[in-house]
């Protein structure tokens, strides 16, 4: 039991990964508002608020679905040395020379 291996987490994620998920996001809700526009008439509101509703409810867990596996996809487990720690710091303590 003595060779358990100390594994790092590291999160590659950027920005830019997820810069084309938020663009298609943001046409999903574009399209909704503008087939809304087009049903709006005095007589036919709840239809117009139903196809958006329709649209967002439909489209968020797929939206859910690309975040969170473009997530887990960043996800690096490094394995650790024996002389490394778990935890690091990226600040010097000013005066004491130490971190």
């Amino acid at each position: 039991m003595s060779n358990i291996t100390k594994y790092r987490m590291v999160c590659t994620l950027s920005f830019s990964d997820i810069y084309g998920q938020i663009v298609v996001w943001l046409m999903v809700i574009f399209v909704s508002l503008a087939s809304a526009l087009s049903l709006w008439s005095s007589a036919r509101q709840i239809y117009a608020m139903a196809t958006v509703g329709l649209i967002l409810v439909l489209s968020l867990p797929f939206l859910l679905f690309a975040f969170v596996t473009t997530l887990l996809n960043h996800l690096e487990f490094l394995p650790l040395e024996d002389t490394e720690t778990t935890r690091t710091t990226s600040r010097t303590l000013v005066g004491t020379g130490t971190r």
